[in-house]
């Protein structure tokens, strides 16, 4: 089951560090994902894939509710010109919107797998 405070805390965490990850630009952006999973994982797991799930949705969180976002403007927007058929311009846009958010939350899922393994 989901630990949603450690989902956010990690998500937190991630957030801050990737402020201070832009004086060094890649690897520093690569170590916030690591640590913001690796606290989500800690807290919200207790073994390998425990930590890497909690790891996962914690890097993808923002990703996902811009997804969302979007979607919902999308479908608005769809319903408004072309009718029911502009709905699923709405799905398309969450669909391709959660898979990308979650590919690039791979970074934040292998520090949620260390952290889970490290509580464990």
């Amino acid at each position: 089951m989901t630990d949603w405070k450690a989902v956010l805390v990690g998500f937190a965490v991630g957030v801050v560090a990737s402020v201070f990850a832009f004086a060094i630009p890649v690897i520093g952006h690569v170590g916030a994902g690591l640590l913001g999973g690796g606290v989500a994982g800690y807290l919200g797991g207790s073994g390998l894939g425990d930590g890497a799930w909690h790891g996962l949705l914690a890097g993808a969180l923002g990703g996902l509710v811009v997804a969302v976002l979007l979607a919902i403007v999308v479908s608005v927007v769809g319903a408004g010109v072309a009718g029911p058929f502009g709905l699923l311009g709405g799905l398309g846009v969450f669909a391709i919107g959660a898979v990308i958010a979650l590919l690039l939350a791979v970074d934040s899922a292998i520090g949620g797998a260390i952290g889970g393994i490290l509580a464990g």
